[in-house]
């Protein structure tokens, strides 16, 4: 194929846009505090506040690929219908949700817009960028994760107004939608794709090279949503511990963010070094930072801040990585199938792991509780370990 003559404003605004409209994914942890002194929540609401979304994302996937909805329309169309979407919803949760329910109901659905929303911003990169995606991969994760930390910081800024933060984050939305829909276009390289084929999950359980690279995506995805909903709280913990105020929002912001450098850093490591190496070193620091965790509650403030921006970098660092890795590894002839059925089962994974660990926060203290993630890390490592051996390293 020959090179792509593509205006220089594609992907910067295609950053741009999968950053604001991931601004809403976290929205609901961010508001976390406000709700409990306002609604009287336990710190274990987190799960069901994380899950919903999480639930309406899986749905969502499953949705369209089964009628292929990002082939029968436009993705620019289908990704600024989802977003609007996404803005409306804001507006009924900041204005007129008043019950627990509501807001889990609306949550739901906001998972359910996302997935419209971010996979459609990959397939809308892929069509622009069909030789350097990975280069685009790592800005567009990058760009998610950053996305999914800013609610935090809108928290910290604006306090116990529970409202205005996740109305900002529907305003986001909004902005997303017109930016795709009046700035890119359909790329040349669009690749419509075959619908869901469920007998694909089985073709790629006897592929062992596509096993073993999920295997890694699986042990990050057990840890992630974990990490990323448990870090207020865990940070909250040892404010009241050691008798120290901080401004929680804040320090959230800047732990989840980091995970957007993280991606960054790893897309251009994996240039040199391919993304089976990069992907492991991650799993391996944050892994060390599950084991680490009951030790650093221990230690002064500007130890824990260092500690948790290393956590929140490389748990974010190999997501790009461990989905390059997957599509490499997949069969060709199933691979849109195979690939979207096992992210469905990876934010499955998240959805398990962070129930679990809410049930668990009653009977444990939180700063013991990433123990119950290091299955995950150890998990990927053998994984991609076994990988490594079975095959020459894709570069």
């Amino acid at each position: 194929m020959s090179e792509i003559q593509r205006p220089a404003r594609i992907l910067p605004l295609l950053v741009l846009a999968q950053f604001l409209g991931t601004v809403n994914w976290l929205a609901g942890n961010a508001i976390m505090p406000a709700l409990q002194k306002d609604w009287g929540l336990h710190d274990s609401a987190v799960s069901s506040l994380t899950n919903s979304v999480q639930l309406g994302f899986i749905s969502g996937a499953l949705l369209f690929a089964v009628i292929a909805l990002a082939d029968r329309i436009s993705p620019r169309i289908l990704f600024s219908l989802c977003a609007g979407s996404s803005a409306l919803i804001g507006y009924l949760l900041g204005c007129h949700t008043h019950s627990y329910d509501q807001l889990l109901l609306l949550r739901f659905l906001s998972g359910v817009m996302l997935a419209g929303i971010y996979p459609v911003g990959m397939k809308l990169a892929a069509s622009w960028y069909p030789q350097g995606l990975g280069r685009a991969l790592g800005y567009l994760v990058g760009a998610l994760v950053l996305g999914s930390a800013s609610p935090h910081l809108l928290s910290g800024v604006l306090g116990n107004h529970w409202q205005l933060v996740i109305l900002a984050s529907g305003a986001a939305s909004g902005i997303a939608a017109l930016m795709i829909l009046l700035g890119v276009p359909d790329g040349p390289a669009l690749y419509r794709g075959a619908p869901l084929r469920w007998h694909a999950l089985t073709l790629a359980l006897r592929h062992r090279p596509l096993r073993l690279a999920t295997g890694g995506y699986f042990g990050h995805m057990w840890e992630l949503y974990a990490v990323w909903a448990f870090a207020p709280i865990w940070l909250l913990a040892w404010s009241r511990e050691h008798e120290t105020g901080l401004n929680i929002g804040l320090l959230s912001f800047l732990v989840l963010g980091a995970g957007s450098i993280g991606c960054i850093i790893g897309g251009k490591l994996s240039v040199r070094l391919g993304s089976g190496p990069v992907a492991r070193g991650m799993l391996m620091l944050s892994g060390l930072c599950c084991l680490l965790s009951p030790l650093m509650f221990a230690m002064p403030f500007w130890l824990v801040f260092v500690f948790w921006l290393l956590w929140g970098l490389s748990v974010s660092a190999d997501s790009p990585q461990l989905s390059t890795l997957s599509a490499q590894n997949a069969p060709a002839e199933v691979i849109g199938s195979a690939l979207t059925l096992m992210n469905c089962m990876g934010y499955t994974l998240s959805v398990l792991s962070v129930a679990l660990l809410s049930q668990l926060l009653v009977m444990i203290p939180v700063h013991w509780l990433p123990w119950l993630l290091l299955p995950g890390p150890i998990l990927g490592l053998w994984s991609l370990a076994r990988l490594r051996q079975s095959q020459p390293e894709p570069t």
